[in-house]
């Protein structure tokens, strides 16, 4: 959403004043059908990811579950093919989460990461190991690309820490840890769209904090040209964010930036009464520029049934709209650029009735894919898409 969109909203609904939230009543303005169903196995997919870095491969998304990562491509009428599958090595690794990124010539890498703490970065051309990465202290509940800077990826763990990695050369060039740094487990990262240097994380300590790579860019770029072991690369500890903020009263355990705000995902326990949902918010900074700021609350999404951890919401690549699924197999999809935010759809089906890890919306929105802990993949498609295509 660009800032002046988002000022004309400002004044015409007083956004900034009380949080406006979204109704559950599903306006019907999307029309999605499921055309396809896949047994992958019968343990949890954590995660499922569509490539939006490379245009050849936007049809194209990659799950993890266990100690696999598998490779598929959506084509036309609902079909589902299976591309590839890598199996790691460490028969006990469980994989959490994985994402796309690039090799400094283009080529598509898959990174992936979870239980035991080692990232793996697979050369999807040859389906081959090309690095691994050993720094964190715990297991990784994230992974998320630079979109600016494919060959440059950043992982959330359970070690409290946030680390910057080049996928070409294999070195930690950053640590976000330390004095200013999560007080408990990292349990999302993203870069900003649009800003190379900022990026935001968020975690079980219930705060979101950006961090800047500003002061830090020369060892950025020097990443892309050592040629010594990794191990031996002066590694930078980044102790404090430019901005920290407890936006919610429990754990946080997705956040993405939408423009130059954020929308962050929360959980409640099960002994209070406010709703799980995701949140648009504005970080106010303070003056300096450094620590604690305060959050403008714009707009509120609910998502019902949502309040077990680890579940995270999808957008499409130009943030028009936010797929969550719940624990009940249900998906609602929000329309993000309105307010009050609009409901789209409200997809369910009664053999759907397992836990929604993750949610991969398409390029553009017109299909969405879930992954579950019974190890289903679930395909959904958009019937007027699929009509006027058809056409």
């Amino acid at each position: 959403m660009k800032g002046s969109e988002m000022s004309k909203m400002t004044k015409v609904y007083g956004l900034g004043n009380e949080p406006v939230v979204g109704s559950l009543t599903s306006s019907k303005k999307k029309d999605y059908r499921i055309t396809n169903r896949i047994q992958e196995g019968k343990r949890p997919i954590y995660a499922i990811v569509f490539n939006f870095l490379d245009s050849r491969y936007f049809n194209v998304f990659a799950t993890v579950g266990l100690n696999r990562v598998t490779v598929y491509q959506c084509l036309e009428g609902g079909v589902i093919a299976v591309l590839q599958s890598y199996a790691d090595d460490a028969k006990d690794e469980s994989f959490y989460t994985v994402s796309w990124a690039c090799s400094v010539d283009g080529s598509p890498f898959l990174v992936a990461g979870g239980l035991s703490g080692v990232i793996r970065v697979i050369d999807a051309g040859n389906e081959k190991i090309h690095k691994s990465f050993v720094g964190h202290g715990d297991s990784i509940n994230e992974i998320r690309t630079q979109s600016l800077k494919p060959s440059l990826i950043a992982s959330a763990s359970k070690d409290e820490s946030v680390r910057i990695w080049n996928v070409h050369t294999g070195v930690c060039i950053l640590i976000l840890a330390g004095a200013g740094g999560h007080r408990n487990e990292a349990l999302s990262v993203d870069f900003h769209p649009s800003d190379v240097y900022r990026l935001a994380s968020c975690g079980m300590d219930g705060t979101v904090k950006i961090w800047s790579m500003k002061e830090f860019w020369p060892n950025v770029e020097k990443s892309f040209t050592w040629t010594d072991l990794p191990s031996k690369f002066p590694t930078k500890y980044v102790q404090f964010p430019i901005f920290s903020v407890t936006v919610h009263t429990s754990y946080v355990d997705c956040t993405r930036w939408l423009g130059d705000f954020i929308l962050s995902k929360f959980i409640m326990s099960h002994f209070q009464s406010v709703q799980n949902e995701i949140v648009l918010w504005e970080p106010k900074m303070k003056e300096q520029g450094q620590g604690e700021g305060s959050a403008d609350i714009l707009q509120k999404y609910p998502c019902p049934e949502c309040d077990i951890w680890f579940m995270k919401f999808s957008c499409d690549f130009h943030y028009k709209s936010a797929a969550i699924g719940n624990r009940e197999g249900k998906i609602y999809v929000w329309e993000l650029q309105s307010s009050p935010p609009v409901l789209l759809a409200k997809l369910s089906h009664a053999q759907s009735k397992s836990a929604i890890r993750q949610t991969a919306m398409s390029f553009d929105g017109s299909t969405i894919l879930s992954c579950c802990e019974d190890g289903t993949i679930w395909r959904w498609d958009d019937v007027t898409a699929i009509a006027s295509s058809s056409g």
